[in-house]
């Protein structure tokens, strides 16, 4: 993980925190549980599918493994650890957040232009765009191996393999629908600190000065930096159920040792 972002966790999701203060709205209040509501994301086949991975057979922990299944197992958690750091790597180089040797160009107004045609959202939505797909690409059908290595190692682990298999089913539809909603509350969150950057400016007497969103503040290298905040949050989001099933493989194959 790059520094200062902390790792996401169901109970604290850095994920959450940001888009809720990107947002600047109060989340609506729920008494439901956390079940009750997961309750609603569910249709009635899903929950029998559901009830089929819970209820699969007894956990025979002393059963034989696979051949092979600890360097199976092994392999696919090295190559979980290869994609993510791809794709933080992917993140944290891309030139639109970068203000030094950026690898695409940055969005430049005309130098007699006013503050309104500064350099809209669409090069920002379109990267965002980007960097979701290749998430989902990515980490879908890692997402699957890792599976298929966690039903090999023992019974039990392949019961948690199919739950995971039936919520990726049940949930991903909602999942994709919920995090859609990103990129527009990350325009609005660059609107905003244009506005505001404007209104200052033009509070100092300053908005007639040459590329004035650019000075004092540079409003840009705010922006840049909440979107890849953002961005690296979302991996980490997208990475939970991934991760959690490599760290069982992780402890079967050291109980093995």
């Amino acid at each position: 993980m790059a520094p200062g972002l902390p790792r996401t966790h169901f109970t604290s999701s850095t994920f959450i925190r940001l888009l809720t203060e990107l947002a600047s709205t109060e989340a609506v209040d729920s008494e439901q549980s956390f079940a009750e509501r997961l309750g609603l994301w569910l249709e009635w086949t899903d929950a029998i599918s559901l009830s089929t991975a819970l209820s699969g057979g007894s956990a025979a922990t002393s059963s034989r493994p696979q051949a092979g299944a600890s360097a199976a197992g092994g392999a696919i958690v090295e190559e979980v650890a290869r994609v993510r750091a791809d794709l933080i790597q992917s993140i944290t180089t891309d030139g639109l957040f970068t203000a030094d040797k950026a690898s695409m160009k940055r969005p430049t107004p005309a130098p007699d232009a006013d503050i309104d045609s500064a350099p809209d959202f669409s090069p920002y939505r379109r990267q965002y765009l980007a960097h979701q797909q290749a998430m989902a690409d990515r980490l879908g059908a890692l997402r699957g191996r890792v599976r298929t290595a966690l039903s090999n190692q023992s019974p039990a682990l392949g019961r948690l393999a199919a739950l995971d298999a039936v919520f990726d089913e049940a949930l991903g539809v909602r999942e994709r629908h919920l995090l859609s909603h990103v990129p527009p509350m990350l325009e609005r969150r660059f609107e905003h600190l244009r506005k505001v950057h404007h209104e200052t400016m033009a509070e100092a007497q300053e908005s007639s000065a040459s590329h004035p969103w650019l000075k004092p503040t540079d409003w840009w290298a705010v922006y840049r930096k909440d979107m890849q905040h953002v961005l690296l949050a979302e991996l980490d989001l997208r990475l939970l159920p991934i991760e959690g099933m490599t760290e069982a493989i992780g402890h079967e194959i050291t109980r093995r040792q």
